[in-house]
């Protein structure tokens, strides 16, 4: 049974998902394509594992982001100001070559009278990171989850990241980062408010 103790300390795996086999045969047909054979040993189990592995980069499919911004609180003690959450890591996987992007993500709002857990702020942006993404959309849907499910004054989201399609192929030049925001509300329509969000994030 999954989880059921043994040797002590030790807790055993869970149990692996069943891979179809037209996708098992799908990595197979990748393997071939690329010029390796699918039928010598260090790749006997590749198909089964990065199957398992692409259901796991793309879990976010299975969520609804909004649903982590669902309870919220308003005994704040009269707290008016920015609330940041700076420096957050993800990574997703861009559409058009299910590439790695990899980067970090710095979520503000300032609130009207409610406030959430700061880790919901993480989880809404592991949500729509783990999909098929291009970074601008993934931008565009954090601000805007926030914006509809809290409706406070203002949002900002600043993402940098490293696209993989970009330095690990094609014009491969690595060291490169590409960075998006999304302003809404007042750190949009005020400048002084944008120039101290930006500033607390760092830029």
């Amino acid at each position: 049974m999954a989880n059921t103790p043994v040797d002590g300390d030790l807790v055993a795996p869970p149990k692996k998902i069943a891979v179809p086999t037209d996708v098992a045969e799908a990595v197979r047909t990748l393997i071939r394509w690329a010029g390796d054979d699918p039928d010598r040993e260090g790749l006997l189990d590749t198909p089964a594992r990065v199957a398992r592995a692409w259901k796991e980069y793309a879990k976010g499919y299975e969520e609804d982001p909004s649903h982590h911004l669902s309870r919220t609180f308003e005994e704040v003690g009269g707290y008016d100001e920015i609330v940041l959450l700076k420096d957050i890591p993800f990574q997703s996987h861009c559409e058009h070559h299910m590439a790695p992007i990899i980067g970090k993500a710095s979520i503000a709002y300032l609130p009207n009278d409610k406030v959430v857990g700061i880790s919901k702020l993480a989880r809404v942006l592991h949500g729509f990171a783990r999909r098929l993404q291009v970074q601008e959309r993934l931008t565009a849907q954090v601000a805007d989850c926030i914006w509809d499910h809290l409706e406070p004054q203002g949002v900002a989201v600043v993402i940098e990241a490293s696209h993989a399609c970009m330095t690990a192929r094609g014009v491969n030049t690595p060291g490169v980062m590409m960075t998006t925001s999304r302003m809404m509300g007042t750190f949009r329509k005020d400048e002084r408010s944008r120039r101290e969000v930006l500033a607390l994030m760092g830029y």
